[in-house]
């Protein structure tokens, strides 16, 4: 249904997209308020409860991982997209920003 990665595994992941031009697409479900207070950098601020209107900005031919604080909403949102939209592009990062800030990785 979906992938599931732990920030260590996502980062080289998220290094090669950013520094490469790889085909790759950073979902970020939080609010806007948790968005604002840090993020991973690129990640597109998509709130979860706008998953059902927004839904089509999500690429279907290019990988996505999908974020949020700890890694369960994300986890929501990959369900929803893959079993509402038909998506089977999606990753879900496992320990969520909080992970990612924890491991020193860069913060927007």
């Amino acid at each position: 249904m979906f992938d599931r990665i732990t920030v260590d595994q996502f980062y080289p992941r998220w290094l090669s997209i950013r520094e490469n031009n790889k085909p790759g697409h950073f979902i970020d479900v939080r609010s806007p308020d948790e968005y604002g207070r840090g993020h991973v950098p690129g990640a597109q601020l998509i709130p979860l409860h706008t998953l059902p209107v927004r839904a089509s900005e999500i690429p279907a031919d290019q990988p996505v991982y999908l974020i949020c604080q700890m890694g369960g909403r994300s986890a929501q949102a990959a369900m929803f997209l893959a079993q509402s939209c038909g998506l089977t592009n999606l990753t879900n990062v496992e320990g969520g920003t909080a992970a990612w800030i924890s491991a020193g990785y860069p913060v927007a």
